[in-house]
């Protein structure tokens, strides 16, 4: 089996109108998921601000990798909203179509982690699972907000 590439895992916010693009890259498929995530917390708030307090499981099942992201991200959205709290640590299996995820987080306090934005759903816009030349792992989309 391949090494990973040597990529440094990174999360990114792109433009697009009046939603918000989350990036997430990593040497592998679950990283890039992972980091994904981590960009649709930097949306809402500085994830150095949330403390991992407490966590929660999340799974997810799709044929198509694209689909999984879709799912990850709005299960994370689901979660925010339904528990009233924000992530900002995240992990990442994947194992054929069947994502297992964790999120720490903390219940939201509005005067310390001063939410920027309230995501309502990750979009196909701009939806992207792929694995670069390079060999690093992609994984993108819009969110709603």
């Amino acid at each position: 089996m391949a090494q990973p590439p040597a990529v440094k895992p990174h999360a990114e916010l792109f433009p697009h109108d009046a939603d918000i693009g989350v990036r997430g890259v990593g040497p592998t498929r679950a990283s890039a998921f992972e980091q994904a995530a981590l960009a649709l917390a930097m949306a809402v708030a500085d994830p150095e601000r949330i403390a991992p307090r407490c966590a929660v499981e999340v799974t997810c099942e799709a044929a198509d990798s694209r689909f999984l992201l879709l799912d990850w991200l709005n299960a994370l959205i689901y979660e925010m909203s339904a528990r009233r709290m924000i992530f900002g640590r995240f992990a990442v299996s994947i194992e054929g179509d069947r994502l297992r995820g964790q999120a720490w987080g903390e219940p939201v306090d509005p005067a310390r982690h001063r939410p920027a934005v309230e995501p309502k759903g990750a979009t196909l816009t701009a939806l992207k699972v792929e694995q670069r030349g390079d060999g690093a792992w992609v994984a993108q989309t819009v969110v709603d907000v």
